[in-house]
């Protein structure tokens, strides 16, 4: 199993490290065809960023083990809000009182509720619940143009049009740009492919379910980059990067990846998501949205709860296969 748990450590690298170079060239390829930056964002950064989830969702699906999918949706906004928001915390409160973060935490737990009240109406999840479910991304990305246009002020909207050619590491050329694009997906396909096969091997190995390894291991490795991202800005000074990031990251996830996933094929839901790990998702977005209504910064105490909150949900996930 060691080997691998390598490979699929090497997997989660390869799939952050393409999305990243996906994202970019496809940004600097838009930019030289003249496409506005409000569609760049809301469109190639939008559903760039979510890439990495997106495709070991949709692997996953197309060979039969949706389950993994559906643990690395639920695991990530999990890891999300208690990881990605706890640890920075820690460092330097994070402000809940900006503009638009009150309406974005609204849509997050409406995401989240939608999704468990469509897995108990029918499991597996099936193709009209995934067009269901990738419905309300194009609805959210149309509200959002809709926004910009009013020239309304959301931290979300602001972080995927933020980036500019030339600026953190964006090709500067057509070729380039181009290149990037396919190095980006290639290596996407390959990042997903290695995750997938090597979290279905690992979980035949310990007689476990492919739940469980997406509830952890896949989950955590693909909200790897929202966790780094959050962690170093709060270090710079910049705690509200946090609140938009979490929250963009959250209703993509459920939105857009488990939407394509269960278009690409069923999504098994273990009976274990329905008796534990929804209801740890919807309580943790709840939790944050009450802390954004009363406009009440997340402190070091509260980073140390959410922090400590999510270390006992790994152990309570761990003890189930022990």
């Amino acid at each position: 199993m060691i080997t691998e748990f390598l490979i699929l450590v090497i997997g989660l690298v390869v799939l952050i490290i393409a999305g990243d170079i996906m994202v970019r060239g496809a940004a600097a390829l838009a930019r030289h065809w003249g496409v506005p930056a409000l569609i760049v964002g809301l469109t190639i950064v939008a559903f760039g960023t979510s890439a990495p989830e997106m495709v070991v969702g949709v692997q996953a699906a197309l060979i039969g083990q949706g389950d993994l999918a559906a643990g690395n949706v639920v695991g990530s906004n999990i890891a999300n809000v208690l990881l990605a928001l706890g640890l920075p915390a820690l460092i330097l409160a994070i402000p809940t009182n900006m503009s638009g973060v009150a309406r974005n935490s609204f849509i997050a737990v409406f995401a989240a509720t939608l999704f468990v009240v469509l897995a108990f109406i029918q499991s597996p999840l099936m193709k009209w619940q995934g067009a269901i479910l990738f419905g309300g991304i194009i609805a959210y990305l149309i509200f959002m143009f809709s926004l910009a246009k009013a020239g309304a002020d959301d931290p979300i909207l602001e972080e995927m049009t933020e980036i500019d050619e030339g600026e953190d590491g964006l090709p500067t050329n057509m070729v380039k740009s181009l290149v990037y694009v396919i190095l980006g997906i290639a290596g996407l396909i390959l990042g997903g492919k290695l995750i997938v096969d090597n979290a279905v091997a690992i979980a035949e190995g310990f007689g476990i379910s492919e739940t469980i390894i997406g509830l952890t291991i896949v989950a955590v490795g693909t909200s790897l980059p929202e966790i780094a991202t959050v962690v170093v800005a709060t270090y710079r000074g910049h705690p509200e990067v946090a609140i938009g990031n979490v929250l963009g990251s959250n209703v993509f996830n459920v939105f857009a990846v488990m939407g394509a996933s269960a278009l690409a094929g069923p999504i098994a839901i273990d009976n274990t998501l329905k008796v534990f790990d929804f209801w740890v998702m919807l309580v943790s977005s709840f939790v944050l949205l009450l802390f954004v209504l009363r406009r009440q910064p997340i402190g070091r105490k509260t980073g140390l709860a959410f922090t400590v909150a999510y270390a006992l949900y790994i152990l309570a996930v761990v003890a189930r296969v022990m």
